[in-house]
């Protein structure tokens, strides 16, 4: 075959050849756009939802309450109500001790069930994620009530003590107080720790291990040194999860918490409610976002941190 031949043979494969990164990088926009596309419904959904509840809220928070009649202006003395009045102050700071002890004991609880999924359950791993995940087949609010019978002055605890003859009046620290409530919390919100931790613990190479074993690392040494600093972030993204909606949590309290247990959903359904002051209200919800938001965000940057300096 001549070099002239040859020539012509092999231009249309180069410049099929050249022309194929074009057409992928014509076909990334199109999937983008598409893929966006099939969010759009829920994304609009939810974004307008959020947006006109958010901007509703903040508006109502520089307004002023005359009885009944809210008139509106800008005024910023409803913040400096929920900002100084030590009431709101303390409910504020129980509703986050609260909350952040809940993470705790939670993610601590959910990490040893999260790594015997991932490394011990074997064929038998869909059977504990769908027993683990049983207590959505039930009602938030049955669950809060069940413990309500269990905690309570005449529940499952304290008639089983007093049948015993161990107690012969009932245990009144069971029940209603902030006990109460982080017992509830955990036991309502342990699920939604174990499945990040999960995933986060099941997508560690293998072969790490391997390697760690080989080099004679201990089975602590391999926890210490790979295992923990690879599942830190299901370990931040679980501690999310459980911070951000149990201090907003309003059932929990009020059934089992007392006076003693109120968190700040509480105050803010209130002043909604039977105080009728709603720019009140919206400004002490505003700075409870505001709160939770700073304390988020800070806990996410220190464990990136701790992350990269381990890694």
């Amino acid at each position: 075959m001549s070099l002239a031949n040859a020539r012509d043979t092999a231009t249309p494969a180069l410049r099929t050849a050249a022309a194929a990164p074009l057409r992928r990088s014509r076909l990334i926009p199109r999937a983008w756009l598409a893929g966006y596309g099939l969010l759009a419904p829920v994304l609009i959904l939810c974004g307008v939802a959020l947006a006109f509840a958010m901007i509703t809220t903040v508006l109502t928070s520089f307004f002023t309450q005359d009885g009944v009649k809210i008139i509106p202006g800008f005024t910023l003395r409803n913040y400096l109500e929920a900002v100084t009045n030590p009431l709101y102050q303390i409910t504020m700071a129980r509703s986050l001790v609260i909350s952040i002890v809940t993470t705790a004991i939670t993610v601590l609880l959910a990490y040893p069930i999260a790594y015997f999924l991932a490394f011990y359950a074997g064929a038998r791993r869909t059977l504990w994620l769908i027993l683990i995940t049983t207590p959505f087949w039930t009602s938030y609010l049955l669950r809060v009530f069940s413990w309500k019978v269990i905690l309570g002055y005449n529940g499952v605890i304290n008639s089983g003590l007093k049948s015993l003859g161990l107690i012969s009046e009932p245990l009144t620290f069971l029940v209603y107080n902030p006990f109460a409530v982080i017992i509830t919390l955990v036991h309502a919100w342990l699920p939604f720790a174990i499945l990040p931790l999960y995933v986060s613990l099941e997508k560690i190479d293998r072969s790490y291990l391997e390697a760690a074993t080989d080099l004679g690392d201990s089975p602590r040494d391999r926890f210490w040194r790979i295992i923990l600093p690879l599942s830190l972030p299901g370990v931040m993204a679980a501690s999310l999860m459980i911070f951000i909606p149990t201090v907003g949590d309003y059932i929990t309290p009020q059934l089992v918490g007392g006076p003693d247990g109120q968190m700040v959903a509480s105050s803010i359904v209130e002043l909604f409610g039977r105080v009728n002051d709603k720019p009140l209200g919206s400004a002490l919800a505003i700075v409870s976002i505001l709160i939770v938001s700073g304390l988020s965000l800070a806990y996410m940057q220190i464990t990136r941190r701790v992350t990269e300096r381990i890694g």
